[in-house]
């Protein structure tokens, strides 16, 4: 008989690669500035903190589908992003979005011989999506529909992390087509739309997957993920939502009832609360606008080069010219007392680059743009 336990064919955790760079950038005099991970930390809203409270007496088990409150702001947000209407049947709550990413291949039946394609510059955790189902992971371009080969669920990510990058809706129109013509899946990522800085997303909005316009009134084969991490400061609560065509939301439903995975109620109502308010994430969209020209004003002036396409999200996608080793760049940042992440950690497709966050408070924000713009180099 086989002895448990038996370790998951999956890669080595990324992060702990960055311990020793920490190590050297937390002995910086003035102390560490860590760009690295991309954690909020500014306070949850007031209005948020409020309707958790208001929730906190919550005896019972919550329902995996969700309150009909969260179900309705769910799908109030979609209709302001201009997204196909689902109705109740077509969004849930989730345990926040990296949940839904690496279990939703196997929720959905993915296994072994089938083929899970994920952006070539991608969050690690589409590739370990795929590995838990014991399905096959395969980088794609993702602007490069007619080069992939068959599969039978496609992860997008627009807006990119690392990168930055957004498609287009004749990008997004042009990878539904070859989805439904293969009977493929398509899950996209959208958990960083709420921080676009060029136009025309600041004025239009970034596109979904899901918008009418894009899928055709049509959301069959479709989903999307969003996370209330970036736009409200609730990483720490865990609110995310899925979004999509009604028939894959309910396998997923069928299959988080038998395992548990369950919003708390608490949690909830302030999604539900958090939702409905746009005025707060405007006011986190100004603050990370500010610490994102604060370090672009620092990076450029020492030469280094943020990816043009780099036009939404939490992130700086940064090369430096003459270099093309991403960890000897995380050692010179952290010379200075600066903790970045080295494209290593998103692909093949990634080296050459680092990830810089704009999640830090106003101040390390500061100490890492006057220590790059005085002693880079």
């Amino acid at each position: 008989m086989a002895e448990l336990p038996r370790p998951l064919p999956l890669p080595a955790f990324p992060w702990n690669s960055l311990v020793p760079y920490k190590e050297r950038a937390a002995a910086h005099p003035d102390g560490i500035c860590d760009l690295s991970v991309g954690t909020p930390v500014d306070p949850t809203p007031a209005l948020i903190r409020g309707a958790l409270a208001e929730a906190c007496d919550a005896p019972g088990y919550p329902a995996v589908v969700g309150t009909a409150e969260v179900r309705e702001a769910i799908l109030a947000w979609g209709a302001r992003r201009n997204m196909v209407d689902v109705g109740e049947a077509g969004v849930i709550p989730t345990i926040g979005s990296k949940e839904a990413v690496a279990w939703i291949p196997t929720l959905l039946g993915a296994g072994p011989g089938d083929t899970v394609l994920v952006p070539e510059v991608a969050y690690p955790t589409y590739d370990v999506g795929a590995r838990l189902a014991g399905a096959v992971p395969v980088p794609v371009d993702p602007l490069r529909p007619g080069s992939w080969p068959d599969a039978a669920l496609v992860f997008l990510n627009s807006p990119g992390n690392p990168d930055g990058h957004v498609m287009d809706a004749c990008q997004l129109r042009a990878a539904i087509a070859w989805a439904r013509s293969r009977g493929a899946v398509i899950v996209s990522d959208e958990c960083y739309a709420a921080l676009p800085w060029a136009e025309p997303h600041i004025s239009g909005g970034v596109p979904s997957l899901l918008d009418a316009d894009v899928c055709g009134g049509d959301p069959s084969g479709l989903v999307v993920l969003y996370s209330l991490s970036k736009q409200s400061n609730l990483a720490g609560y865990r609110a995310a939502l899925v979004y999509g065509d009604p028939r894959l939301v309910a396998a997923l439903v069928e299959a988080r009832k038998h395992s548990g995975m369950m919003v708390p109620a608490p949690v909830q109502h302030a999604m539900a609360v958090a939702l409905s308010d746009e005025a707060h994430v405007r006011r986190q969209r100004d603050v990370y606008g500010a610490r994102r020209a604060r370090l672009l004003e620092a990076v450029g002036s020492a030469g280094l080069v943020n990816d043009p396409q780099s036009v939404a999200g939490l992130y700086l996608w940064l090369c430096c010219p003459g270099f093309d080793d991403d960890w000897e760049l995380v050692r010179r940042f952290a010379d200075l007392g600066i903790l970045v992440a080295p494209g290593a950690f998103y692909g093949e497709a990634a080296r050459g680059r680092v990830r810089m966050a704009l999640t830090a408070a106003d101040e390390r924000i500061g100490a890492a743009a006057s220590r790059i713009a005085s002693h880079w180099g």
